[in-house]
């Protein structure tokens, strides 16, 4: 009976060592998506704090279940999805680079541009056609080129345009 709670402490031990491994190699990169998507700014940023807060608990609770999957993929895909459940209420931007889109823009700008997610996962996770995934990015990033927010770092280059990358 000992046995067996050692091993069961054992391996709890070993799962939040890697989980802990995972949110210090990862937490940061998804903070600024999550900071994208609420358009908070970088250094007041609690509604994005809180979708990465319960996206990483939902991957924590899921961790001995991944079996292979890659956590940072389902983290991701937990916070777009988080997002599109709650972007109805908060429509509006808060003055980030993204805040002249929409939730569903803003949702598509950063997982395509920022987080380089093929258009074909796009479209899966949020339970679109691709043809709308692509229509809704470049209308975006055509937005985002009319006020000259998307020229920065933040929403990263559009797919197709850099000769030396191939487009996904």
């Amino acid at each position: 009976m000992a046995d067996q709670r050692d091993r069961r402490g054992d391996q709890q031990h070993r799962r939040t060592r890697e989980f802990e491994a995972f949110v210090a190699g990862a937490g940061g990169r998804l903070l600024h998506a999550a900071t994208l998507l609420t358009t908070e700014p970088p250094a007041r940023n609690p509604r994005a704090r809180a979708l990465l807060t319960a996206s990483l608990a939902h991957t924590y609770a899921h961790w001995d279940r991944l079996r292979g999957e890659d956590p940072y993929d389902r983290t991701r895909t937990e916070l777009a999805t988080r997002f599109a459940r709650a972007a109805w209420r908060h429509h509006r931007g808060h003055g980030g680079v993204l805040s002249a889109l929409t939730p569903q823009e803003r949702l598509v700008v950063v997982l395509r541009m920022y987080e380089n997610v093929a258009e074909e996962q796009t479209a899966a996770i949020l339970g679109l056609p691709m043809d709308r995934v692509r229509a809704v990015c470049h209308r975006a990033v055509s937005a985002l080129r009319r006020t000259g927010t998307g020229t920065g770092a933040a929403a990263g280059p559009v797919p197709g345009t850099d000769p030396g990358r191939a487009a996904s």
